[in-house]
């Protein structure tokens, strides 16, 4: 399987609280729900179809903890994003959890980078990572990750996790799409290429 990470991100590259003010206050965080002036069907549309290929889903601790608080109600069998989530197979990286009830579910407490290498070896479409920025990171920086799809909304947050951190790893991407909805959100397919390429720009370089 392919891993794909999708995340929704702010200008300013935050990954937190994108869908409520209350959806995620870890670390203190109020600026929930920034996403939500820029949706509109055109964004719903992408996402939508972002979920075609998926075989199964990647989630770290917190995110799975929101997404099984929320989606198991959503239940209409004609809605296509919660028939994925609630019957496809999941994944949640955690060495806390010791059960997960949102079936099915496989809990990840060992090698984290390993397992996903495992899974990528496994037959199928696409393993795909929504939210979880910290473990999407970390398996991005891994080499465990093979395409990153964001949607990118027209706002500075601020404040709140970030999907590229300041210290994070450096990785080579190469843009393969990109799509802007009437609302102003940017949707952008990269695949990733390994590590950066660097040069040098001026007159003495040419």
């Amino acid at each position: 399987m392919r891993v794909v990470l999708q995340e929704f991100l702010s200008l300013d590259g935050v990954a937190q609280g994108p869908g409520a003010p209350d959806e995620d206050t870890s670390g203190g965080f109020t600026r929930g729900g920034w996403l939500v002036p820029h949706l509109d069907d055109a964004f719903g549309r992408i996402v939508t179809g972002w979920l075609d290929e998926v075989d199964g889903f990647l989630f770290g601790r917190r995110t799975y903890e929101n997404f099984a608080r929320d989606w198991p109600a959503m239940d209409d069998p004609a809605d296509p994003v919660a028939t994925k989530l609630n019957g496809l197979p999941k994944y949640v990286a955690s060495r806390s959890l010791t059960e997960a009830g949102w079936a099915p579910t496989t809990i990840l407490s060992g090698d984290v980078a390993a397992e996903v290498a495992r899974l990528r070896r496994a037959p199928g479409r696409e393993l795909q990572i929504h939210g979880s920025a910290t473990l999407g990171a970390s398996l991005l920086a891994a080499g465990q990750v093979d395409e990153v799809r964001l949607m990118i909304a027209p706002v500075v947050v601020g404040a709140g996790r970030r999907l590229f951190p300041a210290d994070g790893a450096p990785a080579g991407l190469r843009l393969e799409r990109s799509e802007t909805t009437p609302a102003g959100v940017t949707a952008q397919v990269y695949t990733v290429t390994g590590a950066p390429e660097y040069g040098a720009y001026g007159p003495e370089h040419p």
